[in-house]
């Protein structure tokens, strides 16, 4: 029988996969498509740690490189078939990528005992070796009938980015997500469709993706709101005597806060973890300052 992760892969990145036919612009919304302000904190988190070059991960139809090349950055994309550098000196950003990593669901039975989700929705295989490992220090399950995804795909996937890092390189993955103290008891397998969530059927006909477990992966975690507050976006309003003096930019203004008060908004965007990693103690002090002061 096929696994719900092997239906997934093939849902999104099969030959007919969702991925090879669609933007994903035209069903869900990210940081990047919501302001150029996020293109604009990420370039300056690269030169904060003293890059000028990008490895954009999961780079999509290529908005966020577009901001970045904008901003005088080199940028290499990322996006399916492509295989990562080999050696990562700048600043490497994975922006909702690990969400679209497949992984295994495992749903506890009446006897209590965790089983691999199919594709058809019924009980597999009972959870044995390295992912019964990583449930029970990660996501360990309590009732009949509650699901949890096993994260090692995600963090394997997330570790082939880190150990590619050299000296001085840093790399973030930024997404929505949970850490143990507060895991969903029923998972989160979740799809998206022209801009609505919809049932996750695995059929190619829409995105299928799920919250991202971030302790897991390694690394220092800070919410988004907190990382773009340190590098400089602000949702602050102009004043209105700006209006009366410089009406254009008043407005200008006016519409720059809107756009960082929902990538700063704590129930959504701001929301978002990004779980960073830096290779040397200079470029930890570095992209610490950065993301934290």
């Amino acid at each position: 029988m096929t696994t719900f992760r092997e239906g997934w892969e093939t849902a999104l990145y099969g030959p007919d996969g969702f991925y090879r036919r669609e933007r994903p612009a035209a069903h869900f919304r990210t940081s990047v498509h919501a302001s150029a302000l996020f293109g604009r904190a990420v370039a300056r988190l690269a030169r904060a740690v003293g890059t000028s070059e990008v490895v954009d991960i999961g780079a999509g139809s290529g908005e966020l490189g577009d901001i970045l090349r904008a901003e005088g950055l080199a940028v290499v994309e990322v996006e399916l078939d492509d295989e990562l550098p080999s050696s990562i000196a700048g600043l490497a950003i994975a922006n909702e990528w690990l969400d679209n990593v497949p992984c295994d669901v495992a749903e506890l039975d009446e006897d209590g005992v965790p089983r691999y989700l199919l594709a058809d929705l019924s009980l597999g295989e009972v959870v044995s070796g390295n992912d019964l490992r990583w449930l029970e220090e990660w996501w360990p399950l309590q009732e009949p009938g509650d699901r949890a995804e096993i994260g090692r795909a995600r963090d394997l996937a997330w570790a082939s980015v880190v150990e590619r890092l050299a000296e001085g390189g840093v790399a973030v993955a930024i997404d929505y997500g949970h850490v143990r103290a507060g895991r969903p008891p029923y998972g989160t397998v979740t799809g998206f469709r022209a801009g609505r969530e919809c049932d996750p059927v695995l059929d190619g006909s829409c995105d299928v993706t799920a919250h991202v477990a971030l302790d897991s992966l390694g690394g220092s975690l800070v919410l988004q709101r907190d990382a773009l507050r340190a590098l400089g976006v602000s949702a602050a309003r102009p004043s209105l005597e700006l209006a009366q003096t410089e009406p254009l930019r008043y407005v200008a203004e006016l519409s720059s806060a809107g756009e960082a008060a929902e990538l700063l908004d704590p129930s959504g965007l701001g929301g978002f973890g990004w779980v960073w990693t830096a290779a040397g103690e200079a470029a930890v002090r570095r992209a610490s300052r950065a993301l934290t002061d």
